[in-house]
């Protein structure tokens, strides 16, 4: 592709400016078109990464606490058949010492036995609490990923409907930030990104900047009319352009941005 001309005189600097700025803003109405749900989307795939571990941490706690349940059970099981055995042994014994021997042995199964079924209680009532945190949880991740899915279908929709005129206006504005010198671009790119609205350049309405409602001097208004110079409102700190420039321009982006949308749906 070949280099794009640079503007030389200080009225074609004005020109390629504005249609930049004109671009340029039309990039960032199209963004506002959007709003705030690509951060809504990456907002809620946060929250459900985060609901996704908490949720996982809470199935492997469960887990564990019904692996435990389920030892203590066989714990249990031992036990009684550890006291079976005990009491049997105890109807052969030959002196009072071997049966209380027995005795101590078949009490200490015993009370494995009931702090088995009082840990066996404990994690039960464990398991029951975070089953019911778990179905919250999980209530509360399907809810977002529901909303996930609307939000994303609704950002997909916009971005489709727009795709074709953003990567229009993307190469537009490309080719046009190549016909200004880069000092002047640098200076536009700066301005621009310390605008709320994104405007470095703009014309003169009313007397006075658009979008300020403070008073240019008629002297100032006749050298921006002159185009013999770049002129900086002193207030805003914009790149000022006069009404009949701007006009111009406007009508003249519209019908190239229009040309080129229709020749990419043809």
């Amino acid at each position: 592709m070949a280099k794009k001309t640079k503007a030389t005189s200080a009225e074609e600097k004005l020109r390629a400016l504005y249609d930049l700025q004109l671009i340029d803003s039309r990039i960032d109405r199209l963004r506002v078109v959007r709003g705030e749900l690509p951060l809504e989307v990456e907002d809620l795939e946060d929250e459900l990464a985060g609901l996704e571990s908490r949720l996982e941490r809470l199935k492997a706690e469960s887990d564990g606490t019904k692996s435990k349940i389920h030892e203590r059970k066989e714990s249990i099981i031992d036990s009684g058949a550890a006291i079976k055995r005990f009491e049997e042994q105890q109807n052969s014994v030959r002196n009072n010492r071997e049966f209380e021997s027995l005795n101590k042995e078949i009490e200490y199964q015993s009370l494995e036995i009931q702090l088995s079924e009082k840990r066996i209680r404990e994690a039960e009532a464990q398991l029951e609490q975070k089953g019911e945190i778990i179905e919250e949880v999980q209530t509360k991740f399907d809810s977002r990923s529901a909303d996930l899915e609307t939000k994303r279908a609704e950002l997909d929709e916009i971005i489709a409907e727009t795709r074709a005129e953003e990567e229009i206006l993307n190469s537009m504005s490309g080719d046009m930030a190549e016909s200004i010198d880069d000092r002047l671009l640098k200076a536009y790119l700066r301005i621009r990104g310390g605008a709320k609205n994104g405007m470095a350049v703009v014309p003169i309405e009313r007397e006075a900047s658009a979008g300020s409602f403070i008073k240019i001097p008629p002297q100032r208004i006749l050298d921006v009319s002159a185009r013999k110079r770049i002129i900086v409102d002193e207030h805003s700190g914009r790149i000022l352009v006069d009404e009949e420039l701007a006009v111009e321009e406007a009508e003249k982006m519209e019908k190239a941005v229009q040309k080129k949308l229709k020749k990419a749906k043809a």
